[in-house]
């Protein structure tokens, strides 16, 4: 009922909507609506309250609800269900475990603050509240194995095109799964995958964007490194509405994978966004460390090195860029 007290005080934003019909609305007491008034404004919902005349929404919080960003989302699948929470150790903890339970494909898993936050081989990912988005997504593509790196680079193109968009500058992919502006990184995708008769059964997108924090609330060690949205646009942003942004872009991208059947169109795009092609690399891979000028990714989303020895393909590696 909360959630739908929100959506009509949002439908009658410029007047006041009166107790009376809000009672008569969900067929409940004026105590049981003072009571989801108050739970709104703790929740950061600024929301006048005048004697005979009722209740209107005047601002609302930067916050990663459902009904935050259920409003105005677009999309079919991704984020028509989603689980939002104040605190955890990780969405990709919690996405797996409810993937399990039978969650359905496109389900968001949402904090406002991780502990547990999890970058590429396990290192941390630093996840403070009421700054970033902390998100992963429960997806069943049913793609053979094979296919897997391609979710990543589906999603670094998605990200990356809203995030330059929101931005008004370019944000470039380091392979696989980075973002960055002018070097510094502003996002971090990693994918988790099931699999079953070398079928991929479910995946877990987790994708975390530094969005509001200004560079003083980075600690020392990133402060060179990462950047934010706001840092690169000059402005905070409102978290929900970038979530809704991205979550749209990437289902229509990932719409037009599954039906051309091939990486082969949102390869080009990624290219188009890459900042390591053209560049030389040194790639730590499980074989050991492979040097070379970063020429071009195949259709299966592998890194093409040209190397001393010829040309090399790197699927799965941390690498640096000069």
């Amino acid at each position: 009922m909360k959630e739908q007290i929100l959506k009509m005080l949002r439908a009658n934003q410029n007047e006041y909507l009166s107790g009376e019909e809000l009672c008569r609305r969900f067929n409940v007491s004026r105590t049981a609506i003072w009571k989801h008034i108050k739970d709104l404004q703790e929740e950061g919902y600024e929301i006048d309250a005048v004697r005979n005349k009722g209740y209107r929404l005047v601002s609302a919080p930067d916050i990663v609800t459902a009904a935050e960003i259920r409003e105005g989302l677009s999309t079919r699948r991704l984020g028509q269900h989603i689980v939002a929470v104040k605190e955890l150790d990780s969405t990709n903890v919690l996405a797996a475990k409810l993937a399990e339970t039978g969650e359905p494909d496109g389900t968001l898993v949402i904090a406002d603050c991780q502990t547990g936050g999890k970058g590429r081989r396990g290192k941390a990912w630093f996840s403070p509240p009421g700054t970033g988005i902390w998100m992963s997504l429960i997806l069943r593509p049913h793609l053979p194995l094979a296919q897997a790196p391609q979710l990543t680079l589906v999603a670094a193109v998605a990200v990356g095109q809203v995030l330059s968009d929101l931005a008004g500058h370019r944000a470039g992919i380091k392979w696989p799964n980075d973002i960055l502006f002018e070097d510094r990184k502003c996002c971090g995708i990693l994918t988790e995958m099931n699999m079953e008769s070398e079928e991929i059964t479910r995946v877990i997108v987790g994708i975390g964007i530094n969005v509001n924090q200004t560079e003083i609330e980075f600690p020392d060690e990133l402060r060179d490194i990462a950047t934010s949205l706001r840092i690169v646009a000059g402005r905070p942003f409102h978290r929900a509405k970038v979530v809704q942004r991205i979550l749209e872009r990437f289902e229509l991208l990932y719409d037009q994978y599954a039906e051309y059947g091939s990486f082969a169109p949102i390869r080009e795009q990624w290219k188009q966004q890459s900042i390591t092609l053209g560049r030389y690399v040194s790639a730590h891979t499980p074989r050991g460390l492979l040097t070379g000028l970063a020429v071009d990714i195949d259709e299966m989303g592998a890194l093409v090195l040209e190397t001393d020895s010829g040309r090399q393909k790197v699927y799965s590696a941390d690498i640096q860029v000069s």
